[in-house]
């Protein structure tokens, strides 16, 4: 996984096979990624690489990060529900997701044409975070995988950290294991996280 902001734009994420490829998504949306990148460096955030992306951080918390997938390449707003969006710019990042949210672009022109709207968005974001606002937590209840059970009844401590871990790390682990088609992949991708969940960390921390 790319571990520099800097060469996410030349040579990918790093997040898969097609790192540094012409086949890239990343490298795809170069031109939208670039102006994307020229207007967030205009703010006082701080460029970071986290998950093989750009993040872009104020006083040490996550505001912002550039995305790329194959239809489209995206601003994500991580407290993007607190912010208004009078002109349906912002969509949610994700099915699962109750906070973040994106501004999606699937044309260079459309980055273009939406640049006023995004400095709005982003000193919008910012002032969030001065402000000290907080995203109130929506409590929803997940059917905890079969995988994950079997791993809780041979692992009695492990269950223990779990359960003693914030509603929404719970939820995220929840989710990334539960997004696996096969069972297989369920159960390794818990064998991979249960040195974080004995850490007391999150699925992104």
């Amino acid at each position: 996984m790319n571990k520099n902001a800097e060469t996410y734009f030349t040579k990918g994420c790093g997040r898969c096979s097609l790192y540094d490829t012409p086949k890239c998504k990343v490298l795809n949306w170069k031109e939208a990624l670039s102006i994307l990148r020229k207007l967030l460096l205009t703010f006082p955030l701080k460029e970071e690489s986290k998950w093989g992306s750009p993040c872009y951080t104020y006083n040490g918390v996550n505001v912002i990060m550039i995305q790329s997938f194959k239809a489209y390449c995206a601003l994500m707003f991580f407290k993007g529900a607190l912010i208004k969006n009078d002109q349906g710019v912002l969509t949610k990042a994700g099915e699962n997701s109750n906070s973040a949210m994106q501004a999606r672009f699937t044309h260079v022109d459309q980055v273009k044409k939406a640049l006023p709207v995004l400095k709005s968005l982003i000193k919008e974001a910012m002032q969030i975070e001065k402000d000290g606002l907080k995203l109130m937590q929506t409590p929803s209840t997940i059917e905890m995988i079969p995988e994950l059970k079997d791993v809780f009844k041979k692992n009695p401590s492990l269950k223990k950290a779990f359960e003693s871990l914030t509603p929404g790390r719970q939820r995220g682990y929840h989710i990334f294991f539960s997004q696996a088609k096969q069972s297989a992949t369920r159960i390794a991708r818990i064998q991979k996280s249960i040195p974080a969940i004995l850490a007391g960390k999150g699925l992104q921390d």
